[in-house]
């Protein structure tokens, strides 16, 4: 178990929040709905999508780098 409040964790939390948005940002409904705010509270949720999509290559890798991570050496 990852606890949220150690490094690995904040780092978890980060790589799913961006592979999350970026995944919605695809979904039509919820691009409209939820991504349509580029300032403010709601901005945060586009801007992590815009991130997940530009580097869909290095937010991969480093997804699969923290599952070896947490699978096999935590």
């Amino acid at each position: 178990m990852t606890n949220v409040y150690s490094f690995d964790g904040i780092l978890v939390f980060g790589l799913l929040f961006v592979c999350t948005c970026a995944y919605l940002k695809k979904v039509p409904r919820l691009n409209s709905w939820l991504l349509s705010e580029k300032k403010g509270v709601w901005g945060v949720f586009y801007k992590a999508a815009v991130i997940g999509t530009r580097l869909h290559i290095a937010v991969a890798i480093s997804c699969m780098l923290m599952a070896f991570y947490i699978v096999f050496l935590k």
